[in-house]
């Protein structure tokens, strides 16, 4: 895997996303904790790269991101759709290197 640093893990406000440009591809990268999460940042119901700024929780016990347009929920592991099962993102893998949040942008999931 061909992996790139991002940010540091502190840059990333806590149960929240940023958005980082990695091999042309705009990918949201979300901390849970001490966790670290990457989706695409494109949010398939409104069109827009948005998924970087939507609202980090949980649903059905699984973490998610609620679009901050039309508000539908995205497994943070999967990229699945909680509402709509034809819809998914993709996800990517991404570790921490001490505090470096590290990240392949080969697409790790299509849910």
């Amino acid at each position: 895997m061909n992996w790139t640093a991002v940010c540091s893990i502190d840059d990333i406000p806590p149960n929240a996303g940023v958005c980082a440009l990695v091999d042309g591809k705009q990918i949201a990268i979300f901390k849970v904790d001490n966790n670290v999460f990457a989706l695409d940042n494109f949010d398939p119901f409104s069109g827009a790269n948005v998924l970087s700024r939507g609202i980090v929780g949980s649903l059905d016990g699984e973490l998610v991101v609620a679009s901050p347009i039309y508000k539908q929920h995205f497994a943070l592991a999967t990229g699945r759709c909680m509402e709509d099962e034809s819809q998914s993102i993709v996800a990517y893998s991404v570790k921490l290197d001490g505090d470096t949040v590290m990240l392949c942008a080969a697409a790790q999931v299509a849910a």
